[in-house]
């Protein structure tokens, strides 16, 4: 099969596996190519739109049979931004991800799998960046494997959205302990979005890390 894999940012956390991906598909005969501008999308089977924040114009989703999507919640249940932070936010540790086709409305095609993810509880941003990234993986491989077997299934049941989130998400209250706001350190990004809290008119940042087996 000709497949194209789309991160619409070269630097994204994606990368990586979306690099390994290219790699396991490959090793099954598939042709594959890896973008980064939606505009060297070419024809072909499917075009796997991972890790992008833009939306694919429709002449672009016509070059390919089927164009797929991997979200981080049971859609069309939690639709939009960071699905996975949020519902980490909210105390789950069960994160169900839907792998659908692309439809004119966001995050609202039919969907051919659904999966999850089980947390412990205790995973940093690192952790889970990787065990969604391998998840997104293993649910586009599957795909391509059964793609002839997959029936599509329309979404079904009350949607909800997350918003965007931005720097004032990040901030935390120095007055509540860390026990009840450790979600909230678990899905902070160290470098590109610490926390932060303020306190007699200052800022300050805080940054979390697991300690290591080496320095026990």
């Amino acid at each position: 099969m000709l497949i194209t894999i789309l991160t619409d940012n070269s630097k994204s956390w994606f990368v990586a596996f979306g690099n390994e991906l290219k790699n396991e598909l490959e090793k099954s005969g598939n042709d594959v190519i890896y973008i980064f501008d939606k505009n060297e999308i070419r024809e072909g089977d499917i075009c796997f739109i991972l890790s992008c924040t833009r939306i694919i114009d429709e002449e672009f989703l016509k070059r390919n049979k089927n164009n797929i999507v991997v979200h981080a919640s049971d859609l069309p249940d939690g639709k939009g931004f960071s699905p996975l932070q949020w519902q980490i936010l909210e105390g789950k540790n069960e994160i169900v991800l839907t792998l659908f086709e692309v439809a004119a409305k966001v995050d609202a095609g039919p969907y051919y799998q659904k999966d999850k993810l089980v947390l412990k509880g205790t995973e940093l941003y690192d952790e889970l960046r990787s065990m969604l990234g391998l998840k997104i993986i293993e649910m586009c491989i599957y795909y391509v494997n059964n793609r002839a077997d997959l029936k599509p299934i329309e979404q079904s049941g009350e949607e909800t959205f997350y918003k965007r989130r931005t720097v004032k998400d990040d901030e935390i209250d120095p007055e509540k302990s860390i026990a009840g706001q450790f979600n909230h350190f678990r899905i902070a990004d160290n470098d590109k979005f610490p926390l932060y809290f303020k306190h007699l008119g200052e800022e300050y940042i805080l940054k979390i890390f697991k300690k290591t087996l080496e320095n026990k």
